[in-house]
């Protein structure tokens, strides 16, 4: 089982990226997706999330209304849309999977079963 998250860049104050997160010897539609990031020297962060049943999708405050999470299941890809970047979504972001995700634990990393190996995502002011 593998994910690989792909789509980081380099991007200006108010442009966009689009990331990645592509699944290998599973099927993402039976599991929760999670987009995570990690700026230097700060906690990982919980950024949006999407569940396995219904596609109900989660952001944090921060993102809401700049970011949009969507899957692909044909694709077996989620992606994440990131619109208006600010200098303070600079980081290494991650995708995570897990199929007993709840929305308690969404926002944990230990609710999560498999990790991409991240992409870095600059934005300069």
């Amino acid at each position: 089982w593998q994910l690989q998250a792909s789509g980081g860049g380099l991007v200006q104050f108010g442009g966009s990226l689009r990331l990645s997160c592509a699944a290998s010897g599973f099927a993402l539609a039976d599991s929760t997706i999670s987009w995570f990031r990690q700026a230097p020297g700060k906690e990982r962060e919980w950024v949006s999330g999407i569940f396995r049943r219904g596609g109900h999708t989660y952001y944090a405050d921060s993102v809401k209304g700049r970011f949009t999470i969507s899957r692909d299941n044909a694709k077996n890809t989620v992606y994440l849309q990131m619109n208006s970047l600010k200098p303070e979504d600079t980081a290494v972001y991650d995708c995570a999977a897990g199929r007993r995700v709840i929305l308690s634990t969404m926002y944990t990393r230990g609710a999560y079963d498999h990790w991409g190996q991240g992409t870095q995502v600059t934005v300069s002011s």
